[in-house]
């Protein structure tokens, strides 16, 4: 996908994350969670789309945001949406929460993906499953690792199909689980 198409795929994580746990912590409310959720996919992923790393199935069915080697989420922008936009009791556990996402961070070159989903009317026919492929393919012509943070238990055994394994738990205070996860170059 190029940067035209970013609002496009925007609308798609927003819908696909509508009931992850770590999203619906950071805003319960669904009028927070609408207004603040594509602030934080654009500081989270959108350098995807300079790297050519966005990718859609099925006209935005379904899409996945991965950094390549070097490129970065902007994570003074997502501290400041969530300082800015989320409950206090969220406000008082993120900052431990991004500072245990980047302890598990690989600090060799890597493919991150930071988002990936897809729109719920089109869950459960293969899309995740496409996007993960597609991408892991390049990660394996580089013979380079792929790292990803899940938000959402239902989705660890995707990411389990396709050779990810678990590195440990993220969780501060009030916070949901997130399970930190690593797929080794082949």
């Amino acid at each position: 996908m190029t940067a035209a198409e970013e609002a496009r795929a925007i609308n798609t994580i927003v819908l696909a994350f509508a009931a992850d746990p770590a999203a619906r912590w950071t805003w319960p409310n669904a009028q927070e969670y609408l207004v603040h959720m594509p602030r934080l996919v654009r500081a989270f992923g959108s350098d995807a789309f300079a790297h050519h790393g966005a990718h859609r199935v099925e006209a935005y069915a379904g899409v996945a945001l991965w950094l390549p080697p070097g490129a970065k989420s902007d994570e003074e922008a997502l501290l400041d949406i969530v300082e800015g936009t989320a409950p206090a009791a969220v406000r008082r556990d993120a900052p431990g929460v991004f500072e245990q996402m980047a302890a598990f961070h690989p600090s060799e070159p890597h493919w991150y993906l930071p988002l990936i989903g897809v729109d719920p009317a089109y869950q459960g026919q293969g899309l995740g499953d496409a996007l993960m492929r597609y991408a892991l393919e390049r990660c394996d012509a580089e013979h380079l690792p792929a790292y990803l943070e899940s938000s959402n238990p239902r989705n660890i055994s995707l990411y389990r199909r396709h050779g990810f394994e678990a590195l440990g738990t993220i969780q501060v205070g009030s916070s949901p689980r997130i399970v930190p996860m690593l797929r080794g170059p082949r």
